[in-house]
């Protein structure tokens, strides 16, 4: 392999220097891992068949990753299933609910149109990924078939669908996601508000944020 460099990092772990070795091309890569074979190469489609449609319409949740030319996110979404609207074989549509006004995916959106999106189905270890372009739309149709609650969406993220295919359950089987016993008991971890008020400061008050988040949380879904 030779495009692996060894280089030394320069943040510090415990006062020492960490020693990495890094992948710095394609033929590096597929060196190490080699190529896809049997049912991993054939598995990719370019739209959704029957499975694909079903799987969307059972997830209530979701996970957009998007990129500029200077960074990449990735946003969870969340709502009852079938929330992410089927419109054909090659095109779907996400509406986006209210939130803290980042708008952190539709802005790289903005910048560069390309979008990965992955469907989770709670109890099922196999996932689904949606790779395409997509842009902002406030069709009032689309956006009307979004309500809930009577409330209605102000936009939503129409996506152009290039790749469709399934992942093997190992990731899920790995990380026990849906396991009862892999639950923490949510007293050991800080709370939100606890959280901001050690990483913002300026005189935040745990309390308080966790009185507002939880009043968001109650009356700001939609």
């Amino acid at each position: 392999m030779n495009n692996i460099k060894n280089v030394f990092s320069p943040q510090k772990r415990k006062g020492k220097k960490v020693s990495e070795k890094i992948i710095d091309s394609v033929e590096a890569l597929r060196d190490s891992f080699g190529f896809p074979s049997g049912r991993a190469a054939q598995k990719e489609m370019s739209s959704l068949d029957k499975h694909a449609i079903a799987f969307i319409e059972l997830s209530p949740f979701i996970i957009i990753a998007t990129a500029t030319e200077s960074g990449a996110d990735a946003s969870p979404k969340g709502d009852p299933p079938g929330f992410v609207k089927v419109l054909g074989e090659n095109q779907i549509f996400i509406p986006d609910r209210p939130g803290n006004n980042r708008v952190d995916t539709m802005r790289n959106l903005l910048i560069n149109p390309h979008i990965g999106v992955i469907f989770l189905v709670p109890g099922m270890s196999e996932t689904l990924r949606v790779n395409g372009r997509a842009r902002i739309v406030t069709d009032d149709n689309l956006l009307s078939s979004c309500s809930v609650k009577g409330k209605i969406p102000k936009c939503g993220i129409l996506v152009d669908i290039d790749e469709v295919y399934m992942h093997c359950a190992k990731s899920i089987i790995r990380s026990k996601l849906w396991d009862n016993e892999s639950q923490i008991d949510r007293k050991t971890f800080p709370s939100l508000g606890e959280i901001f008020a050690d990483q913002i400061g300026g005189g935040l008050n745990a309390e308080d944020v966790n009185k507002d988040i939880k009043s968001k949380y109650k009356d700001q879904l939609y």
